[in-house]
């Protein structure tokens, strides 16, 4: 596992993130305890009842949302 986070969506599914030093927080920045943790997956279809994790809910409400890699545009020059 490299130090680098990586991000992948899965096809009909959640976010999943793998980072050997994982950190998620809320809007209030309290952290959750992740018990250990290198990998989670986040909700992205709204379904969970324990969002902001994944608990497969989405494959019980035919979420579909296919998601590929693109090359977003320049960054705004300021």
């Amino acid at each position: 596992m490299s130090d680098k986070a990586e991000v992948t969506f899965v096809n009909n599914g959640p976010i999943r993130i793998t980072c050997e030093d994982l950190s998620i927080k809320d809007a209030n920045g309290n952290e959750f305890g992740l018990g250990g943790r290198t990998t989670i997956s986040l909700c992205r279809c709204g379904f969970a009842a324990n969002k902001p994790f994944c608990d497969g809910s989405h494959a019980r409400q035919g979420f579909q949302s296919v998601i590929e890699a693109r090359d977003l545009p320049p960054k705004p020059q300021s």
